[in-house]
């Protein structure tokens, strides 16, 4: 993205007549600085007041360093008279055993006799410090399988060791339903399969300590960096993500909620444009309402080769169809291809499932005097005297 436009690479989404935009996210004063992240861990979380409606939990990611975070934000919205949407975001100080720092995991809420907890699972961390080489510095491993329980509201953090969880997992697929997580999926870098693993995890909150129980359930499938956006109640439908690192997994599931059952089958194959057929990489998130948004990298169509290529998948309703929303041109990661593996992209864009919610009429152009300045977020390099680069196309670093 341009310089300035957007720090936090959080945006403001509008699609409508086949057209997308993409507005920069504004926080208000007393926010705290939240960098753009890569493959972080995010999931709504449901507040009791009006205000905490509905907030949004991140965790890790990939910093525009290529650094590995390991703190946790909560996001919100601040509601104004000007009806301009603000968000208010708060890192959140934990003690305990706090989680490292970590990417391609997930997060999740789940709720126990009146009471919440956030749950974090699986991911990709560095190899520790003193064990790197000057050839291995940037080498990433599996995370332990541990799982970790995290109370915000007196800021603890867990962790369980399960006998039944022997692999840390990266880009699995997780759906949490009351008390319950099912785990399916993901991807082992120590024995670089995927494995068709499917956990049930149950968590407990009674008064004095939490229980949490593993149960390892028939009936998985092999894949990794799977989308999934609910359809109803107790539907989900899972999409995309990769069968072998060379190879796509072009089928669909519908996957149904019971009381401590879970049932997947798969469901009709949606008519794939021939750009999504032929791509090597795909990428994307859940919208919310039974829709997905997929992204293809421009190259694929050989026009512009810094762009992705956007389309809606709908799953809900009488009829699923996958259409092309928007060939809206974005710019791609300015990472190397080569610093990370290329087939895990689907969770790079995180989407909110009230994206569509916001007022049409307050996505307007970008203008860049509108913002305020960020020279003091430490977030923007400065270059040598002598260095060529025209400082209006920076790009973070």
């Amino acid at each position: 993205w341009p310089k300035r436009s957007c720090p936090t690479g959080i945006f403001l989404l509008d699609l409508k007549k086949n057209e997308l935009k993409l507005k920069p996210a504004f926080f208000s004063k007393d926010s705290c600085y939240l960098p753009p992240l890569r493959y972080p861990a995010v999931c709504a979380l449901r507040g009791r007041t009006e205000s905490e409606k509905c907030q949004y939990v991140i965790h890790g990611g990939k910093t525009p360093n290529n650094e590995l975070s390991d703190k946790i934000y909560v996001m919100g919205i601040v509601c104004k008279p000007s009806k301009k949407i603000t968000f208010k975001c708060t890192e959140k100080e934990l003690v305990g055993d706090v989680p490292e720092a970590r990417y391609g995991h997930t997060i999740n809420v789940v709720h126990s006799r009146g009471k919440s907890m956030s749950v974090i699972f699986g991911g990709r961390s560095y190899i520790p410090l003193g064990q790197r080489t000057t050839e291995k510095w940037n080498s990433v491993v599996d995370c332990m399988p541990h799982v970790f329980l995290v109370d915000f509201e007196f800021g603890c953090c867990t962790s369980y060791i399960l006998p039944e969880l022997q692999d840390g997992l990266s880009f699995h697929v997780s759906i949490a339903r009351n008390d319950t997580i099912y785990i399916l999926g993901g991807h082992s870098l120590k024995n670089n399969i995927r494995p068709p693993n499917l956990y049930r995890l149950k968590i407990d909150l009674p008064l004095g300590s939490p229980a949490v129980s593993c149960t390892i359930l028939p009936g998985g499938i092999s894949v990794s960096s799977a989308l999934v956006t609910q359809t109803g109640g107790k539907e989900f439908v899972m999409v995309g993500g990769y069968q072998c690192d060379n190879q796509k997994r072009m089928f669909c599931n519908t996957i149904t909620l019971e009381d401590n059952n879970i049932e997947i089958v798969e469901r009709e194959t949606p008519d794939w444009t021939p750009d999504i057929k032929h791509c090597r990489i795909w990428f994307g998130s859940d919208m919310g309402n039974g829709a997905i948004l997929l992204g293809i990298p421009g190259d694929n169509r050989q026009l512009i080769s810094d762009a992705n290529y956007f389309y809606i998948l709908r799953c809900g309703g009488a009829r699923d169809e996958e259409e092309e929303a928007a060939q809206t041109c974005s710019q791609t990661s300015t990472e190397d291809p080569g610093d990370s593996t290329p087939f895990e992209d689907s969770e790079e864009f995180c989407f909110s499932a009230e994206a569509n919610s916001f007022d049409n009429d307050d996505i307007d152009t970008y203008n860049e005097d509108d913002e305020e300045d960020e020279s003091e977020t430490g977030y923007w390099i400065t270059c040598s005297a002598n260095c060529d680069i025209d400082i209006n196309t920076w790009v973070p670093f």
